[in-house]
C-alpha cells in the first residue's frame, strides 16, 4: 500500500481518531492516561476481550454474529478449574475447555446450517443455556485456581511490564490478520460475507466455512475465559459473559461490518485499543460505574450508526454488474 492509499484508507482514519482520543484523555486526566503503567493496565484489561473480537470479527466479515462468545468462555473456564480443584494437569483441563468451546460453536453452526435458525437467535439461545451450565458446574460459588502455569501466564510479565496476556493477544491478532488477508481460507471467507451466492458460483462450501468460523470463535471464547480464570485466580459463574458485547463493539469501531464482506483483523485491533483507551479514561476520570455502562452502550450505538452509514454510501456507490461479470470476478 503507497503512501496516498493509506491516508484514505480506513486504517488511517482509525489510527488518527485514536490518537485524538489518547491526547483528548491525556489532557483529561492530567497526563495519566499515557503513563506506562496505566497503558499496561489498558493492555492487560483488553486482552480478553481482544480475543472475543477476533472470534466475532471473523465471524462478522463471513455475515455471522455470535451472541455465546461470552457464556461459552465462562462456561469452559469453569469446567478447566473443576478439572484442576481434582487434581488433571492444566494442559488437561485447557484443552478439554478448549474442546467443549469448540463443541459449542459448531452446535451453534448445526442449527443455522441445518435447523435453518438465524445466526442472532441461535447463539442468543446458546447463551442461555451455557450460562445456565455454567451455575450448574460451580452450583454458583467461585473455584479458586492454584495451578503454579496458570497463575504463571495470566499474572507474569516480560520486561516487567508487558503481561504474557497481551503478548498472547497479539500474537493471535498477527496470526488472523495473516490469514484473513494473505489467504484463500480468508479471501473465501470475505467472498462469502460479501455476496454468498457468487461464493457458491465460485466452488466454494459457505456451510463449511460456517462450522469453521463457529468453532474457531468458541474455542477462541474457551482461551479468553481461561485467561480471565488465570488471572483472577478464580472461576465463577459470571465469568466473561459481561464481556460479551464489547468484543463486537471493539469490531465493529474496527471497521468490521455487520453487512459482511468488510473490514479487517488489523482494524479490529485499533477498534480494541479505542475501545480499551475509553472505559480506561472513565474510570481515571471517576465517572460511576453505571454512567461508564450507559457510555459504552453510547459507544457501541455510535459505532453501529456509523457501520450503518458507511455500509449506505457503499451500497450507493456501487454500479449495478452483470451476472457474466460477477461470476467472473468471484472465479479469480
Amino acid at each position: 500500500m503507497n503512501g496516498k492509499r493509506f491516508l484514505m484508507s480506513k486504517t488511517f482514519t482509525l489510527l488518527a481518531f485514536l490518537a485524538l482520543l489518547i491526547l483528548a484523555f491525556g489532557i483529561a486526566t492530567g497526563w495519566r492516561f499515557v503513563e506506562l503503567v496505566n497503558i499496561r493496565n489498558i493492555l492487560q484489561t483488553t486482552s480478553v476481550i481482544g480475543l472475543l473480537a477476533v472470534g466475532a470479527g471473523a465471524l462478522m466479515i463471513a455475515g455471522y454474529i455470535d451472541l455465546s462468545a461470552g457464556g461459552v468462555g465462562t462456561m469452559c473456564a469453569l469446567l478447566c478449574a473443576v478439572m484442576l480443584s481434582r487434581g488433571v494437569p492444566w494442559y488437561a483441563g485447557t484443552l478439554a475447555a478448549v474442546a467443549l468451546g469448540i463443541i459449542a460453536g459448531l452446535f451453534s453452526a448445526f442449527l443455522i446450517n441445518k435447523l435453518n435458525f438465524q445466526p442472532f437467535i441461535a447463539t442468543l439461545a446458546m447463551a442461555q443455556v451455557t450460562e445456565g451450565l455454567a451455575y450448574l458446574i460451580c452450583n454458583a460459588t467461585p473455584i479458586p485456581v492454584k495451578d503454579p502455569v496458570l497463575k504463571f501466564i495470566g499474572g507474569a510479565r516480560i520486561f516487567t511490564y508487558i503481561p504474557y496476556s497481551v503478548l498472547i493477544v497479539i500474537i493471535a491478532f498477527v496470526i488472523y490478520a495473516i490469514l484473513m488477508n494473505k489467504t484463500k481460507f480468508g479471501r473465501s471467507v470475505y467472498l462469502i460475507g460479501a455476496n454468498p451466492e457468487a461464493s457458491r458460483l465460485a466452488g466454494l462450501n459457505p456451510k463449511r466455512l460456517t462450522y469453521i468460523l463457529f468453532a474457531n470463535s468458541g474455542a477462541l471464547a474457551s482461551i479468553a475465559g481461561i485467561l480471565l480464570m488465570s488471572r483472577s485466580g478464580t472461576a465463577n459463574a459470571t465469568g466473561i459473559t459481561k464481556n460479551q458485547f464489547s468484543g463486537i463493539t471493539a469490531a465493529v469501531l474496527g471497521g468490521i461490518s455487520f453487512g459482511g464482506g468488510n473490514g479487517g483483523i488489523a482494524g479490529a485491533f485499533i477498534g480494541l485499543l479505542i475501545l480499551g483507551s475509553f472505559n480506561n479514561a472513565m474510570t481515571l476520570l471517576g465517572l460511576d460505574a453505571y454512567l461508564q455502562t450507559t457510555a459504552a452502550g453510547a459507544l457501541l450505538i455510535a459505532a453501529l450508526i456509523i457501520d450503518s452509514l458507511t455500509a449506505r454510501r457503499t451500497l450507493s456507490g456501487k454500479k449495478p454488474r452483470s451476472k457474466a461479470k460477477a461470476d467472473k470476478e468471484a472465479a479469480q
